[in-house]
């Protein structure tokens, strides 16, 4: 018996209105079994009940496995894992950020390798790192890829993969789907190597793979997301700083002046490190600042920075400009918006002190490089972990106290908040919402347990015993003899 039928009706299209959002649902069914898919716009939903209706009127079969038209089936059949994910890379392209490229084209990658029809170094199949290369150096940078051939040495394993992924329909497939769900869900929770990945890795690249399904839905390429219908467990993710990363005044003090007792490159970073213990800047954002954004350096006492952009790298596949970094908004910020930040009296000097002696690039750019160029990842960070060994104490040195220059960042936001400054100031200033700044710094806030504790214990300290007052005698003393 075949697992078809002609038995197909088609409901109206049911509206639910949620707190945050409105679905709209398309119903359906084959025989007696009811199918639905639910949209988020009415547009979608009405054009989605429209092809079933048109494919029941002209009497085409109905599979009863997927509920869909066999036509469609067919028509999906053609395209392949490798295929679709081009598609998806080239609509996400314009509208992420070059770092956001970069996990998509990780996790994309790391799902490619799940869902192969040969494995790697099999059956004149390509190594392992070829497929990698191939996938994360051409196929995935649309920028790249766009109207250029691939280099000779990644052409033959770029042929195998477009013969070699499987039909994205499989995924759908009752008997085989589920399987290579999780597949594809095991190989995103492990590394390169098959260890464990870290949780918010396996959880991003998670999201990433869900929305390239949610996309096959929506061009109609898959009837449903394939990823709903298998259970996955969320990694626990560590949302909160170490405060064993932080350091302390006296530690940010030795660190700097070891940054600038690292030769002449050394001495054009103290001011670069100082911007992020002192002025809570991320790396990113000392990259890209300029003279234009310290709106003043007084002679002494507080300055004020402005900063309008930021600098992040995320590699030469992925901007625009094929550059490493590519210029953009504030992180968690709209394009034109701004962050007000105040510089310390001790980072004014160690400004003043920088622009006096190196002056700027002809940009404005207030940190570059002996030879002119941009402050670069490779250069800041040998001389910060060099000036970490000389300034900390073997101790110091073994533990996780200001492992990266991040932690400096760490340090600031801590000590504006032990410091007793707002919350709401100094997410301002450090460029995030509130919740978020109390969230991830909730380990960080030093006084709290002892504070608590105190309120805990007066809370439930009985009140002291009285004594009742003695009756009042006389202190003379009576004689009542005869």
């Amino acid at each position: 018996m075949q697992n078809i039928t002609y038995d197909v009706r088609v409901y109206k299209t049911e509206v639910y209105k949620g707190t945050k959002v409105t679905t709209y649902t398309a119903r359906w069914k084959t025989g007696n079994k009811p199918w639905k898919k639910p949209f988020r716009n009415s547009a979608q939903a009405e054009s989605f009940r429209s092809d079933l209706v048109s494919a029941a009127r002209k009497g085409e079969a109905f599979s009863l496995t997927t509920g869909l038209p066999i036509s469609w089936k067919r028509k999906e059949s053609a395209l392949t894992w490798y295929g679709f994910a081009l598609a998806y890379m080239d609509a996400k392209w314009p509208y992420a950020s070059p770092n956001h490229r970069r996990g998509i084209a990780e996790a994309l990658t790391d799902a490619t390798e799940a869902l192969l029809t040969a494995a790697p170094g099999t059956s004149g199949a390509p190594e392992r790192e070829e497929i990698r290369q191939a996938l994360r150096a051409w196929a995935f940078s649309a920028r790249i890829r766009d109207g250029i051939d691939p280099p000779d040495h990644l052409r033959p394993v770029v042929q195998w993969l477009e013969r070699n992924t499987i039909p994205l329909a499989d995924l759908t497939e009752d008997g085989r789907g589920p399987a290579l769900v999780r597949g594809i869900l095991d190989r995103i929770s492990k590394t390169k190597e098959g260890k464990p990945a870290a949780a918010n890795t396996a959880n991003r690249k998670r999201m990433v793979v869900n929305n390239a399904m949610e996309y096959a839905c929506e061009i109609r390429a898959l009837p449903g997301n394939p990823l709903k219908a298998v259970k996955w467990t969320k990694p626990k993710t560590l949302t909160t700083v170490d405060r064993r990363v932080v350091v302390n005044t006296e530690q940010a003090r030795r660190l700097l002046n070891a940054v600038g007792e690292q030769g002449k490159r050394g001495e054009r970073m103290v001011a670069f490190f100082g911007c992020m213990y002192y002025a809570a800047l991320r790396p990113e954002e000392v990259v890209d600042l300029r003279m234009e954004h310290l709106v003043s350096l007084p002679g002494e006492g507080w300055g004020e920075m402005l900063l309008t952009n930021a600098e992040p790298r995320s590699g030469t596949q992925w901007t625009d400009s094929g550059k490493a970094r590519q210029r953009r908004q504030l992180k968690h910020r709209a394009h034109g918006e701004t962050r007000p930040v105040p510089i310390h009296p001790e980072l004014v000097v160690l400004l003043r002190r920088h622009l006096e002696e190196f002056g700027t690039a002809p940009d404005g750019r207030v940190f570059v490089g002996p030879r002119g160029g941009g402050m670069t990842d490779r250069a800041y960070l040998k001389v910060f972990h060099a000036a970490r060994k000389q300034a900390f104490t073997p101790r110091e040195a073994a533990s996780p106290l200001a492992s990266v220059p991040y932690a400096l960042r760490h340090a600031a936001v801590s000590t504006w908040l032990n410091a007793g400054v707002p919350a709401p100031q100094v997410a301002e200033w450090a460029g995030h919402s509130v919740d978020v700044l109390l969230r991830v710094y909730a380990k960080c806030i030093d006084g709290q347990d002892a504070d608590a504790k105190r309120r805990i214990l007066e809370a439930t300290t009985p009140p002291a015993t009285t004594v009742p007052d003695a009756p009042k005698t006389s202190a003379r003393i009576r004689h009542d003899q005869p």
